[in-house]
């Protein structure tokens, strides 16, 4: 190391230190064994995140984006941009930083492999997309500075800046990001030309920021409304809609997780998949509150989109409606009634899919084999409309289902069974 830099003299920034990587930079500047050991910890870290070319401002960059800072968590918690004297000091760091984030690595760690390091694996992360650009057209600290508050402000820093799809992880109280989702398009999704308008209308009006409510899909199994949230994605990500899937079994920490996003600028879908409660189950109580706030206002940057195959999502039985008082001995049958069907009451927007006519099915067999460039002839036909018969279904899941088994069979193997 020609240069070492005292992280823990930065003003907003130093909490660098910390870093199992940068903190390296605080040791001796002439240390042989320390240079290795930094830059071996440095490929590690460049093979497991994707990073290539300069590796150190690559891994600083990273890290400013990816790891909390005074200024990022300022601005996510207000919602505003740094104050004046906040900035300044954010200037500074940056500045005194400026070598590590623009000079080669090989200026602090000899080995010039690192200055153009080719990992094994690329990942793709928004940084690519969006700030590279403007850190590259940096002539200044201050307008690396500028590019990296431009960032805080559009995305904000962490998990929920770098992907778009994510799990709430109840046990840690975490939002965890998914790099690997179903990419799913809204043309590759045939019928239900209503309940896609209406789905989309609804989005479109959360994310630019008018009035939205929260969407009950419900109907039979296979039709297509998992598939139809998904692919809302490809529709608004880029206007900021952001999708967290929610197990039922994790509705209990729920007011956790709306405490976590509330102040962040993105638009939230909370996506609970094939929801419903059986007797004694209490989730229900914590989503009753997430769909209509309690003491406090609902949070304007969140929605809950369910399915289900249940429209009330709790069930209900026969001896429930025996009379006034019911067959238990319910003194105020009428009210155990209405709590139940109270919690599908909260969603303001109820959509219902119907099972396939065959028309509608041979629609999507045809869609998805001719996505597997696989030709829809009569045979397809007919074992299409056979599979669907011993499925005792049609619908959207049993025609990509037969698409699969049609198109990864060899030509002379597709024949009618």
């Amino acid at each position: 190391m020609s240069q070492n830099v005292k992280l823990s003299t930065l003003f907003v920034l130093n909490s660098l230190d910390r870093d199992p990587i940068l903190s390296f930079l605080e040791w001796d500047a002439d240390d042989a064994e320390v240079q290795a050991e930094c830059a071996a910890e440095l490929i590690r870290a460049a093979e497991n995140l994707g990073l290539s070319g300069n590796l150190l401002p690559r891994y600083l960059l990273h890290v400013l984006t990816h790891e909390a800072n005074l200024v990022s968590e300022t601005m996510e918690r207000t919602g505003l941009p740094p104050g004046g004297s906040l900035r300044q000091a954010f200037y500074q760091d940056i500045e005194r930083l400026y070598p590590l984030l623009t000079q080669p690595t090989s200026t602090f760690l000899g080995a010039k492999l690192l200055d153009h390091y080719e990992p094994t694996q690329n990942v793709y992360d928004k940084t690519e997309d969006f700030l590279l650009p403007w850190i590259e057209a940096a002539l200044t600290p201050r307008d690396y500075a500028e590019a990296l508050l431009t960032y805080y402000a559009r995305y904000g820093y962490g998990e929920l800046a770098g992907h778009v799809v994510f799990r709430w992880d109840d046990a840690a109280n975490k939002i965890r990001g998914i790099a690997h989702f179903e990419r799913t398009q809204m043309k590759n999704l045939i019928g239900y030309q209503r309940q896609k308008e209406q789905l989309l209308q609804n989005t479109r009006a959360f994310v630019q920021g008018k009035p939205a409510n929260h969407v009950l899909l419900v109907g039979a199994r296979g039709t297509g409304k998992s598939s139809l949230v998904k692919a809302l994605l490809h529709e608004y990500a880029e206007q900021g809609l952001r999708l967290i899937e929610v197990d039922k079994h994790d509705l209990a920490t729920l007011p956790v997780l709306l405490v976590l996003l509330e102040h962040r600028p993105e638009k939230f879908i909370v996506f609970c998949d094939d929801l419903s409660f059986e007797e004694g189950e209490d989730g229900y109580k914590a989503l009753k509150t997430a769909l209509d706030g309690s003491l406090s206002r609902r949070a304007d940057n969140v929605l809950v989109y369910a399915t289900s195959n249940r429209r009330h999502l709790i069930p209900e039985y026969m001896d429930e409606n025996g009379g006034t008082t019911g067959i238990r001995g319910e003194i105020h049958q009428k009210e155990a009634v209405e709590e139940k069907i109270s919690l599908s009451d909260r969603f303001g927007l109820w959509l219902s899919f119907y099972p396939f006519d065959q028309n509608d099915y041979l629609t999507a067999v045809a869609n998805w084999l001719d996505d597997f460039n696989v030709p829809f002839d009569d045979t397809a036909r007919q074992a299409s409309l056979q599979w669907a018969q011993m499925r005792g279904s049609r619908s959207g899941r049993s025609a990509w289902q037969f698409a699969c088994d049609w198109a990864g069979r060899l030509p002379e193997e597709r024949v009618l069974d």
